[in-house]
């Protein structure tokens, strides 16, 4: 259901998010190294995210990017909809255009039951949540 693109973002930002609580900032090349996404592709969708106002970066040799206590209040269902927009929480299931309350496809309302759910689940689960859980070797993509 997720693109592998929100996928990275989602990774990436809660490890930000675990580390940079105090403060401190955390390169690309770390990201990249603990999520298992490769450096050119996470630093465009950090980049991305950043220029969106979910994080914060700072350029220079000891630059990076980091998360302030009011970027990590944001959901996940903010940072999934900023990657790949509303479609999971207000598409139809089989993307079929005409679909809509008023004119529904056969899987319209139990998906759409399923849907709200995905959505109360992310738009509930903030950044902040992880800050606690510091699980970084578990971040990594599952394979298979």
């Amino acid at each position: 259901m997720l693109s592998k693109t929100c996928e990275y973002a989602l990774r990436a930002m809660i490890y930000i998010a675990q580390q940079s609580w105090d403060g401190s900032t955390v390169n690309i090349k770390e990201v990249s190294d603990k999520i298992n996404s490769p450096e050119i592709f996470i630093g465009k969708i950090l980049q991305n995210l950043s220029r969106q106002g979910y994080l914060q970066s700072v350029k220079g040799r000891y630059g990076g990017f980091f998360i302030t206590q009011e970027h990590a209040n944001i959901s996940l269902a903010d940072i999934i909809t900023a990657i790949d927009g509303d479609k999971m929480f207000h598409g139809c299931g089989l993307g079929l255009a005409y679909c809509s309350e008023t004119n529904p496809c056969p899987i319209h309302n139990t998906y759409k039951e399923a849907r709200d759910q995905l959505y109360d689940i992310y738009g509930k689960t903030t950044l902040d949540q992880f800050r606690n859980e510091h699980h970084t070797d578990e971040l990594q993509l599952r394979r298979g």
